[in-house]
């Protein structure tokens, strides 16, 4: 099996900036250097086992949700998601993004040929 770097670098970053957190701060809160930090997240470095832990807390986040991209029982995190980009939606945007995912998963549903 082979891992995502880039994936988990990239969430990592998503992460951070959700929480308002510079790499900076980051790498102070993990003990770890600012371009350390900065190659995770641009996949340009593995990270170890220890170091994912570190991130992990330093962000208040869980290991799941940073591998979700490399994993395959995630289901809860992507529903986890969906609801908070939808948190601050008035009623006329969630009725749109209903219709959209509504549209969306009916032709991937189509072309898959796994009609329900």
């Amino acid at each position: 099996m082979i891992l995502d770097y880039r994936a988990i670098g990239q969430r990592i970053r998503s992460i951070r900036l959700k929480g308002g957190l510079t790499q900076e701060k980051l790498a102070e809160l993990t003990e770890l250097s600012n371009q350390h930090i900065s190659n995770i997240e641009t996949g340009s470095t593995k990270l170890s086992l220890q170091t994912l832990v570190k991130i992990a807390n330093a962000l208040d986040s869980s290991a799941d949700e940073i591998l979700c991209d490399n994993v395959t029982k995630t289901k809860p995190i992507y529903d986890n998601e969906i609801l908070q980009e939808l948190a601050d939606c008035n009623e006329q945007e969630t009725r749109f993004i209903a219709d959209t995912v509504k549209h969306i998963k009916k032709t991937l549903r189509y072309r898959l040929g796994t009609n329900k």
